[in-house]
């Protein structure tokens, strides 16, 4: 699998020092350096829905006869939704889930020992898009792309390699199947097929798709209303598939209702539409703004598998889709270029390669 992540981000580093990554577990007090204000995100304070409101994102069981229709509504009301009945097996989320609370609960030293450097892509760090805020996230992550062994092996003795590697592969392989399904389940809805994006069709190389793994802790927070997990933001993949522990804490945004909290449904796994497929749809599927907010009583764990093309397959919304609308609403872009734009311009990269078509 072509290292396109971790090449583009050798040209874009964040100077963020780990000697300043937190024992968080030691911190009774929020520091300076982690309390939000909406000066540091404009977002901050955008009116949550009430608890009491009843819309929240759907959750779709991929048996229902219906599913890719009801897959569509939901890529394009909400840009996000919960699965059922995903095929993906119960032993192996919790292996995975077991395996990213084992690697936050190592000595913070021993996590440094696997610490991403300010230009590479993988190992333990704070999120890349904390360098387009002032203040600190209260969060710790870990990114695997490709084999996690060197990383791995920088942590655990031996004994735990083969069998946490074998976790991570198994897991990635079930994601890789389960993505493509669901990809092909919204693009039906819009009455898509293979024939019109033959670069992902079945039969093509199989090997169209790349990904990466990023684990992540929002510990226990002495002050949660002024803290952040993970700040507001887009993904820039097609889409993204995350698996969550019973803790809620993340957050997506629609206009008419603010910030609305995804509740956790054991078993199930939460879907976001990303940048790259809101292009393929030309604008119809929602790129989802989310977030992940922090409690001061349990901390959360998710996984999410951040899924995208190869770096030769350029993205443009589907001559079918434009149609209907006179024009494409944005240019043709590979994963690698969108990153390119990303990692300058953040959540304004969707307006960089929008045609602005005068009225």
């Amino acid at each position: 699998m072509p290292t396109i992540l971790t090449d583009v981000f050798r040209g874009h580093p964040i100077h963020l020092p780990h000697s300043h990554q937190p024992d968080f577990t030691s911190l009774s007090e929020l520091p300076d350096s982690y309390t939000w204000t909406p000066k540091d995100d404009p977002l901050l304070d955008a009116a949550p829905s009430p608890p009491a409101a009843t819309e929240n994102i759907p959750l779709i069981d991929l048996n229902h006869p219906d599913a890719a229709n009801q897959i569509g509504r939901a890529c394009r009301a909400w840009g996000a939704f919960q699965i059922a009945n995903h095929g993906v097996p119960l032993e192996l989320l919790q292996g995975i889930e077991f395996l990213t609370g084992s690697l936050f609960q190592l000595p913070v030293q021993r996590k440094l020992k696997a610490a991403r450097s300010e230009t590479g892509f993988s190992g333990y760090g704070v999120a890349r898009i904390s360098s387009f805020f002032n203040k600190q996230m209260w969060s710790e992550g870990f990114t695997i792309t490709g084999s996690p062994l060197n990383d791995f092996r920088k942590l655990w003795p031996q004994h735990h390699l083969n069998n946490y590697c074998d976790i991570v592969e198994e897991y990635e392989e079930q994601m890789q199947k389960l993505a493509s399904k669901l990809m092909w389940l919204s693009l039906t809805s819009l009455g898509v097929s293979e024939e019109d994006i033959k670069w992902a069709s079945a039969n093509s190389d199989s090997n169209w798709a790349q990904s990466a793994l990023q684990l992540n802790h929002y510990p226990v927070c002495p002050e949660p209303d002024r803290a952040m997990g993970l700040a507001a933001h887009t993904d820039s993949t097609l889409l993204t598939i995350l698996h969550q522990n019973n803790t809620a804490g993340l957050q997506v945004f629609r206009e008419d209702l603010g910030w609305v909290t995804v509740p956790p449904v054991p078993g199930s796994l939460v879907v976001n539409v990303g940048d790259l497929f809101h292009i393929l749809s030309n604008g119809l599927f929602k790129s989802v703004l989310h977030r992940a907010r922090v409690n001061q009583t349990r901390s959360r764990l998710s996984v999410a598998f951040l899924w995208g093309p190869q770096s030769d397959i350029k993205i443009s919304p589907v001559p079918k889709l434009v149609s209907s609308v006179g024009s494409p609403l944005y240019r043709s872009v590979t994963w690698t270029e969108y990153l390119r734009t990303k990692a300058t311009h953040f959540n304004e990269a969707l307006s960089m390669i929008r045609h602005h078509i005068d009225e």
